[in-house]
């Protein structure tokens, strides 16, 4: 039962720096809207004084509500877990670095009150990111996007605003290997975009790194589409069938031309070649079995060690 009516959700993992920065901006914002809301904060295993200035807010501010993982489950599995305890009838999750500008909520609000279920906010400009990051972004998505049987929008991150409808049905989802963004774009609903210029971070340093990224962009690829899978089908018989024709040019060579030895050179790359696609196509079938495997021993998303603000106990 909904008892408030906007939720925003806040994955916070060493976030302590820009905590104040964020505060300071989002309340005042939600006060100019309802003064129904709450601020779900969930400590990601952060390992310097984020939660401390958590609990201090909360002290100042019973709207604040704060979730303690027991360890770093990562980005996904903590905005889990604060949608998992989001109870307003609109929720929004948001970076505590400020990169997605706060001030675009009230607009948000307005689109929800027009009777869409879901706001995307579309960054226009990423300003604060490296070319390369840039550039990878796209290509991820365009890759994505021809892959894949859903579309999921482009320059487009978790600052969204959601029904309650929406999250209801995204908390039944039972994978353990999440790709929120995906997720978000699989369970439909009546859409509408507002773009914004995406800002540098206010305070503190990313822990993202291009590994991460790049990890995080296969769990993207590989939890949407099985396209993979058959692309190395298609490559598989290409080369059998490549194969063929050419031992059937060497048995024809060799009734009408005679016994010829072939070179050693050809012969390794032959072998080299043939064995790099079976490793290759491998560990394209190793991703897909490892997150089966994941999969298959249920163990939950992640762990609450402790609550702040919330009647249950126990998760």
């Amino acid at each position: 039962m909904n008892d408030v009516l906007l939720s925003i959700v806040v994955p916070a993992h060493n976030e302590a720096q820009g905590l104040d920065l964020f505060f300071g901006r989002v309340i005042p914002i939600l006060e100019t809207i309802t003064r129904d809301w709450e601020i779900i904060c969930i400590d990601d295993g952060s390992r310097d004084d984020t939660l401390n200035v958590l609990l201090h807010y909360r002290q100042a501010d019973t709207r604040v509500k704060v979730l303690r993982l027991s360890r770093n489950f990562g980005k996904e599995a903590a905005l889990s877990a604060g949608l998992f305890h989001a109870s307003g009838k609109a929720v929004i999750p948001i970076d505590a670095d400020l990169q997605d500008p706060p001030e675009l909520i009230p607009a948000m609000m307005e689109k929800w009150q027009e009777g869409y279920k879901v706001v995307l906010a579309t960054r226009r400009s990423r300003p604060g990111d490296s070319w390369l990051k840039r550039k990878s972004a796209h290509w991820f998505y365009r890759l994505i996007n021809r892959v894949a049987t859903i579309p999921i929008p482009e320059n487009t991150g978790d600052f969204r605003l959601m029904d309650a409808m929406v999250i209801d049905h995204i908390r039944r989802f039972p994978e353990r290997t999440r790709f929120m963004k995906g997720l978000f774009a699989w369970v439909g609903f009546s859409t509408c975009v507002l773009t914004f210029d995406r800002e540098e971070r206010a305070a503190g340093n990313t822990t993202w790194n291009y590994w991460k990224l790049w990890k995080f962009a296969l769990d993207g690829i590989f939890s949407f589409t099985t396209m993979p899978l058959h692309v190395w089908s298609y490559i598989g018989g290409f080369v059998s069938a490549s194969a063929f024709a050419y031992g059937s040019y060497l048995i024809g060579r060799t009734i009408f031309l005679g016994t010829d030895v072939p070179g050693y050179a050809s012969l390794m790359v032959v072998v080299l070649f043939l064995g790099g696609i079976q490793l290759l196509s491998l560990g394209i079938i190793g991703e897909y079995v490892g997150r089966i495997y994941r999969e298959t021993k249920q163990r939950p998303l992640f762990i609450v060690e402790q609550k702040w603000g919330f009647q249950d106990t126990h998760h």
